[in-house]
């Protein structure tokens, strides 16, 4: 699947700017982050834009990962402090963010390469693929469709949704792997 096998080597490519190893460490570590929040009680929604707020600043801040620490001591560190700061907002009074203004002007993932999952994405008739995207979670089949139907650019899509630019980069990425899943295993049952 990937030529690149180890952590450290994935990290590395993920310095680069390599679109595949971000997925990859996304693969390898979404499920540990996910389930270090649902173990504290965090709702599944929650415990998942946790995920996807950790995952972008991480692939923001990849440069200043010390390779002294694991890579999932890093992740989980990262998810405390975007968990602190979900908690604050939380019980909060919404005001503006201008941190938020600033991110969509940061490090930005690099995604011209097609993923296997948008090639698997790409091979669905349109009436199986719509069937399956409704499988999706609702905030994950408006990202596709701003993507895929509405045609919309990133930058765009974080102004609709009101975030930052990676985390709407980080909800696509899952978004179609969890896609690409679905049409997977509806395949698996046809055949």
């Amino acid at each position: 699947m990937n030529p690149i096998k180890n952590v450290s080597a994935l990290i590395e490519a993920a310095k680069k700017g390599q679109q595949q190893a971000f997925s990859s460490l996304l693969d390898l570590y979404w499920q540990e982050v996910l389930a270090f929040h649902l173990k504290r009680n965090v709702n599944e929604n929650d415990a998942e834009d946790i995920c996807i707020r950790t995952f972008s600043k991480a692939f923001e801040k990849i440069n200043t990962y010390d390779a002294n620490y694991t890579f999932k001591t890093w992740l989980i560190t990262i998810s405390k402090n975007v968990y602190i700061d979900f908690l604050r907002k939380k019980n909060a009074v919404k005001n503006i963010d201008m941190e938020q203004a600033s991110d969509i002007r940061k490090h930005e993932i690099a995604d011209e390469s097609l993923t296997q999952e948008d090639e698997l994405i790409r091979e669905q008739n349109l009436s199986n693929l719509l069937a399956c995207i409704k499988k999706l979670k609702p905030d994950y089949r408006e990202i596709i469709n701003l993507r895929y139907f509405k045609e919309l650019s990133y930058k765009e899509i974080a102004a609709v949704k009101q975030e930052p630019v990676n985390n709407v980069k980080i909800k696509l990425l899952r978004a179609k792997k969890l896609l690409a899943e679905i049409i997977k295993n509806q395949g698996d049952h046809v055949s």
